[in-house]
């Protein structure tokens, strides 16, 4: 097709193009306000059925190690605008890394014995919830990365210009990336490109449908077969 044959296309159909335009912009709001309600129907359900075992881990954390029961680490929210992560201490207070810039590996030193249950389980992880209430995350999304996150050992956004991008949606608490096995570390060049390109997937196909999916392999493949250090 021509551009001038083209502009004539269009001009015929202009209005078919602008119902089109309309409806999809209804079904993103639809859709947005969907996740909403799962969020925060999710987050308020899930702290209170898992009160219990946050009494249970934060007596853990406290009778075993010295330090605060939970820890907060600076993240990158929507839109790459900082916020306050929450997690349970899962190391040893004078051993944290509140940069996040050192990643953790496998048999790391710094984690306590409570902690490398709870990294294996994903219970660390938990406080999220608040910040699900909060506002400062989603359920589901791309996980909140530290500024200065590295790839591959260069920061993310030298190694992959698009790494910003995955900052238009709010941080989840688990994730397309996370539940298709990329996870962990991102010192491996390959791990470190199909995170992002995960991530970025997520942005162009998300909706609530496709959230309570990874919602439910989350569960399966973290809480009971997990496999995270």
């Amino acid at each position: 097709m021509s551009l001038a044959e083209y502009v004539v296309w269009r001009g015929a159909n202009a209005d078919t193009i602008d119902v089109s335009r309309r409806r999809s912009r209804v079904m993103r709001a639809v859709d947005s306000g969907l996740k909403k309600t799962l969020d925060l129907t999710g987050a308020f359900a899930g702290l209170i059925l898992l009160f219990p075992l946050f009494v249970a881990i934060s007596v853990a954390i406290k009778t075993t190690s010295r330090g605060p029961v939970f820890f907060r680490q600076q993240r990158y929210g929507r839109d790459g605008t900082p916020f306050t992560v929450l997690k349970f201490r899962s190391m040893h207070m004078h051993l944290c890394d509140k940069s996040g810039v050192a990643q953790t590996v496998e048999d790391d030193p710094r984690v306590t014995a409570v902690g490398g249950f709870l990294r294996k389980s994903n219970f660390d992880e938990l406080p999220q919830l608040i910040n699900v209430l909060k506002g400062d995350m989603s359920l589901v999304g791309p996980r909140p990365h530290v500024p200065g996150m590295l790839a591959a050992g260069m920061p993310y956004e030298h190694f992959d210009t698009r790494y910003m991008t995955r900052h238009r949606v709010l941080p989840g608490i688990t994730g397309l990336a996370q539940v298709n096995g990329f996870r962990g570390e991102t010192r491996d060049p390959y791990a470190a490109r199909m995170r992002l390109e995960y991530d970025l997937a997520y942005i162009r196909r998300q909706s609530v449908f496709l959230d309570i999916r990874i919602l439910a392999t989350t569960v399966v493949k973290e809480f009971f077969k997990g496999k995270g250090y």
